[in-house]
């Protein structure tokens, strides 16, 4: 007869991060309770991100802490702008499911080189949603307009650079112009020029960090398009945005 050996079970980060958070919200100060819980919030939805990345039909194994900890950062900021006043209620929405396709996105590309159809096309209802509210709340009443202006020009502008020079822009850059574009749109027309010329920087940011490392020539430009209006999306006003 052996007998089995009986493990400890293993308490993983995730509970530990919920649990922490959790307790930090508990005790926070007011104006921080809720990102605190924001934070605690971001841990599931990376799972979410996780788990949709490794059942695409070619999976993309991503660690979950390449998604849960950016999110839980940017949901917090975003959070604390929002209870700060810095961000009005109608924007929220808009905030958090765009950072949320964001760093999915991003970390897609940077493991993959690709941003599968399934996530960029399912932006398109996911952010029309949240665009929606927002230009129903926002006193703004051409905000759907701009919306639609700064999506329809993002995607033109991309698309012409495929059509020219297809190994230069992957057709995955292309679908995900038109929702990065309408929330630019829906800040400010006016900062989508500033977005490019940030999204490059990054994009070039990126390439002398993995040329230090290794020779490869294929950058992502998702990483840096993402990024790059994320940061508008969390600091509306950067740039002078419409409110």
């Amino acid at each position: 007869m052996h007998l089995q050996t009986i493990r400890p079970p293993v308490i993983r980060w995730e509970i530990v991060h919920i649990a922490t958070t959790l307790a930090l919200s508990a005790f926070a100060p007011p104006a921080w309770r809720l990102p605190a819980l924001a934070a605690a919030i971001a841990l599931p939805a990376g799972f979410a991100a996780t788990a949709l990345l490794r059942r695409l039909r070619r999976p993309i194994p991503v660690p979950t802490v390449w998604l849960a900890l950016p999110l839980a950062a940017l949901w917090t900021l975003i959070t604390a702008r929002w209870t700060s006043g810095d961000i009005p209620d109608w924007w929220l929405p808009t905030g958090l499911v765009f950072t949320w396709f964001a760093v999915t996105l991003t970390a897609a590309d940077l493991r993959s080189r690709r941003l599968p159809n399934t996530l960029t096309l399912s932006a398109y209802p996911a952010l029309g949603i949240t665009l929606a509210v927002a230009a129903r709340a926002s006193p703004d009443s051409a905000l759907a307009w701009h919306a639609l202006l700064g999506g329809g020009a993002f995607l033109i502008f991309h698309a012409a650079i495929h059509l020219w020079r297809p190994t230069s822009l992957g057709a995955g850059d292309v679908k995900i112009t038109f929702p990065i574009g309408a929330t630019l749109g829906a800040i400010n027309l006016a900062i989508i020029a500033p977005a490019m010329l940030l999204a490059s920087l990054i994009t070039l940011t990126i390439y002398c960090a993995i040329r230090s490392v290794r020779r490869e020539s294929a950058i992502p430009y998702g990483p840096g398009l993402l990024g790059a209006a994320t940061a508008f999306a969390i600091f509306p006003d950067l740039m002078g945005g419409a409110w």
